[in-house]
């Protein structure tokens, strides 16, 4: 979105994704389950989308636990699917949040498992 919004006055509705829609009949709620509800999202007048963590994680903390940043894990659906969402949302007027939960690493995470190698620098961390 190209202006700054006044955070006073927004509306975000947040999904936890696991339960929200199941688009594949999985039973776990994924992003193009929640693609297709946009429709009914901007029916009710919010501004944002906030999607719970939907990285790659062991899911020992109901995926809050992620092992990887920079993808998504496949029971959510694939970059693409999330790429899809957000121009999907944008043509809606609605905006996406993320929940980067960076306090939240899993002990699967390659920066965890560097600290575990006896890489000082990690450790540190």
């Amino acid at each position: 979105m190209s202006y700054k919004p006044d955070l006073g006055k927004i509306v975000a509705y947040q999904i936890y994704i696991k339960s929200f829609c199941d688009s594949d009949g999985d039973g776990i709620g994924d992003l193009p389950g929640i693609t297709s509800k946009l429709d009914y999202l901007a029916s009710l007048g919010i501004d944002y989308v906030w999607i719970t963590p939907f990285f790659p994680s062991p899911q020992r903390d109901n995926g809050y636990d992620v092992s990887d940043y920079c993808a998504v894990d496949p029971v959510y659906g694939t970059t693409g699917d999330f790429d899809e969402l957000v121009s999907e949302a944008r043509a809606r007027g609605l905006g996406i949040m993320r929940d980067m939960v960076l306090c939240h690493i899993s002990v699967e995470h390659a920066w965890f498992q560097r600290a575990l190698a006896g890489d000082e620098r990690y450790q540190r961390f």
